[in-house]
């Protein structure tokens, strides 16, 4: 099957108000789903520096390179059961492993020896509260652990003031987005299944042939009506008789 996306494009335009609909509805249900459905939610973060000094004073050079080395190692430890149970208990907090560990987000900073811990929750303070206690937790146990010497916190999470999520802009113009592809896929299904034949030149495409002539559209009535309307032009005969 060919398909003129000329013609295609003419199908769309001529329901243009349908697609303008279907962009504010989609936008209208996002927006609402956003606002009063979906929770609030605060991401607050710590960072570690895998790096202290072999010595009590100097950081020299096989430190570094002993920095660089663990610190991937370092975000796989902090997932662990032992370092999240044990910041669980320290907080008293309601949530299992699987909750906590779904709450953190651990990464190495582009290539660097810092490893940044962040915690989203629906709480600020709570998230705040557990980034802090897992670097503290981390910088306790996983050097017991590893056999290497103690990272330092180099920044405490703060009390984070705005949401991270969810964004209100960003939904709705997804939301608008996917009402409109679901709308034109609709209607494209409804374009390719329409077999009917409405133009001369759909004649020619389905049969080969041009068409010798159109029938105009309308009623029968309206073409009676239209046969009264016409004007009658008189027969005057040569010799001044009467009309014929």
């Amino acid at each position: 099957m060919e398909i003129d996306l000329l013609d295609l494009l003419g199908f769309y335009l001529a329901r243009l108000p349908l697609l303008i609909a279907a962009i504010l509805i989609g936008a209208l249900i996002a927006g609402a789903y956003t606002y009063f459905v979906i929770p609030d939610r605060f991401t607050a973060s710590s960072r570690m520096y895998m790096v202290s000094a072999s010595s009590d004073s100097v950081v020299n050079l096989a430190d570094l390179n002993l920095g660089t080395s663990i610190s991937n190692d370092y975000v796989e430890l902090m997932k662990s059961r032992p370092v999240l149970e044990e910041v669980i208990d320290k907080l008293d907090l309601d949530y299992t492993y699987e909750q906590v560990l779904g709450m953190v987000s651990l990464s190495v900073v582009n290539n660097t020896r810092i490893v940044r811990i962040s915690v989203t929750s629906r709480d600020p303070q709570e998230a705040m509260d557990m980034a802090n206690q897992i670097a503290l937790t981390a910088k306790a146990q996983l050097p017991k652990i590893m056999e290497a010497p103690s990272p330092t916190i180099a920044e405490s999470a703060i009390l984070p003031k705005t949401k991270s999520s969810p964004s209100l802009k960003r939904n709705v113009m997804i939301g608008a987005l996917l009402c409109l592809v679901v709308v034109l896929g609709i209607l494209t299904v409804l374009y390719l299944m329409d077999d009917t034949i409405k133009t001369p030149e759909d004649v020619e495409k389905e049969f080969g042939v041009l068409p010798l002539s159109v029938i105009p559209e309308g009623t029968l009535s309206e073409t009676k009506e239209s046969g009264k309307k016409r004007r009658k032009i008189p027969l005057i005969s040569g010799k001044g008789g009467s009309d014929q």
